[in-house]
């Protein structure tokens, strides 16, 4: 039988990757593309949309060279991409009006203070799962419409499209043809309603965005449309498997089933809960789509750790306690435990479940034996002490027992910090031995949609490399810890 392959694009924050997926789920060829970051003003970031176009078709087109696949074999084209960042264009050329505006961008802090001061803070978050906050599209949509000289007119008179990159992608690959998007990226404009899954007319007159500029939202595995740009090889090639990076990320952990979580760890770390059914965020958590599977959806909480990764390389860079991230490991264990030091990594306050910006941060309980190897060994504990704290507001909130966490991130290198993070959860830790979750998060969704694969049980028993850490203490010592760190936190709240 001749194998199939799916092609898939990631399309980041800071670059785009292509990679060839088997039929088994192995990910057999990729490339990469970084694309320029634009900062014009303080606090501000952008992208060009045309250049990222662009290198989405030189990395299909070098991924395909580099695979060697007969043409035919390539079934459908998966996207994943960043959440949030928006583009706005004109709907008979294709141009852009304005670069796209990147989720991290906080030019409309202004707007949305105003919005959250004229009270819309609980409407919106009744409709959408969100906060007001410029991480979201919606106040980067307005701002376009308020400073690019005639686009409000254009738009009124139905002559701009928008998108976030996903349905900007689609577009262009299709020719202009298909105007969409999936639950997963709508569910993060502010503009959603992840109640009834339609663009809320309340919320488009609160942002002032005409309807006529939004997309179709679809289920993840429809089939979007078909590849009519005649500068790729694989014209014609369904596209599907649409679904935004942290979701694609669950997706590809696997966590199909109430109470699946997974974190993912970096300079922050991302924890993401799959509830099945809508639960209303408080407390700085946020509820979304987890993802759209054949019109029936399935909804995440999620929560934001400002400073994980970050800790060790303060303590690596600022502190110059040791020289390389490969020693980190052997310097906590030297010791047999924390003998009472804790690090509350507080450098821009502490996020949820606190929620206190004006926290900071402190190493406390040492003594004059305590020396470089407690305060490594604190920074790495203060990761998992944040992680608890996350996953116990999640279970709060939910009312949802987790079964097990799945992690990914370069941290999870770091045996010492998987042991401790399972010993202080109390539930085993998954460590994927696969670094493109998002990515296979998006071909599981398109190889179903294609019938490479017929059922998530099918999906179960693929790319099952992991390794499973289980915690080994009592729970008389984990609550000892536990306390420890959450005495630790009081004293830093101010």
């Amino acid at each position: 039988m001749t194998p199939n392959y799916i092609l898939a694009i990631d399309q980041s924050t800071s670059g785009t990757k292509a990679l060839v997926v088997n039929s088994e789920g192995k990910i057999t060829h990729k490339t990469a593309l970084a694309h320029e970051q634009y900062y014009p003003e303080s606090g501000w970031v952008e992208h060009d949309p045309i250049e990222i176009y662009e290198n989405v078709k030189k990395v299909i087109t070098e991924v395909v060279h580099l695979a060697s696949v007969s043409l035919n074999q390539y079934k459908v084209l998966a996207i994943t991409n960043q959440r949030e960042t928006i583009v706005v264009w004109d709907k008979e050329t294709g141009i852009p009006v304005y670069h796209a505006i990147v989720w991290q961008c906080r030019r409309t802090s202004d707007f949305c203070k105003g919005l959250k001061e004229k009270g819309y803070e609980d409407k919106v978050q009744a409709k959408t799962g969100l906060t007001i906050d410029p991480y979201f599209s919606a106040s980067k949509i307005r701002w376009i419409l308020d400073h690019v000289e005639g686009a409000k007119d254009r738009a009124n008179e139905g002559k701009l499209l928008l998108g976030t990159i996903d349905s900007w992608l689609i577009w262009k690959l299709t020719g202009g043809s298909v105007h969409a998007t999936d639950y997963t990226n709508a569910s993060r404009t502010l503009l959603f309603n992840i109640q009834t899954l339609t663009w809320d007319d309340e919320l488009l007159e609160i942002f002032g965005i005409p309807k006529t500029m939004l997309p179709e939202v679809r289920s993840s595995n429809d089939i979007f449309g078909i590849i009519n740009d005649p500068a790729l090889p694989v014209i014609g090639l369904p596209i599907s498997g649409i679904i935004g990076d942290s979701q694609g990320a669950l997706f590809g952990q696997k966590c199909f089933e109430k109470g699946m979580a997974k974190a993912t760890y970096g300079t922050g770390t991302s924890v993401m809960m799959h509830t099945g059914s809508l639960v209303n965020a408080q407390n700085g958590l946020v509820s979304s789509i987890a993802w759209g599977i054949d019109g029936e959806v399935s909804y995440a909480l999620e929560g934001i750790i400002n400073s994980t990764g970050d800790v060790l390389k303060w303590v690596k860079e600022d502190l110059e306690l040791f020289r390389d991230f490969t020693e980190i490991e052997s310097i906590a264990t030297s010791i047999p435990d924390n003998q009472g030091v804790y690090l509350v990594p507080a450098f821009v306050g502490l996020g949820a479940p606190y929620w206190n910006p004006y926290a900071r941060a402190a190493i406390l309980g040492m003594n004059r034996n305590s020396g470089k190897s407690h305060i490594i060994r604190a920074a790495l504990e203060s990761i998992t002490y944040q992680v608890k704290d996350a996953i116990e507001l999640m279970k709060t909130e939910s009312n949802i027992a987790i079964k097990e966490l799945k992690v990914d991130g370069g941290a999870t290198s770091n045996a010492f910090l998987m042991q401790y993070q399972a010993d202080i959860l109390g539930n085993d830790v998954v460590v994927s031995l696969i670094a493109e979750l998002s990515a296979l998060g998006s071909v599981y969704l398109a190889g179903l949609a294609v019938g490479i694969w017929n059922s998530i049980d099918d999906i179960k028993q693929l790319n099952q490399e992991s390794k499973h850490y289980q915690s080994v203490i009592s729970s008389e010592l984990r609550d000892q810890y536990y306390q420890g760190w959450k005495d630790s936190v009081k004293s830093v709240l101010v």
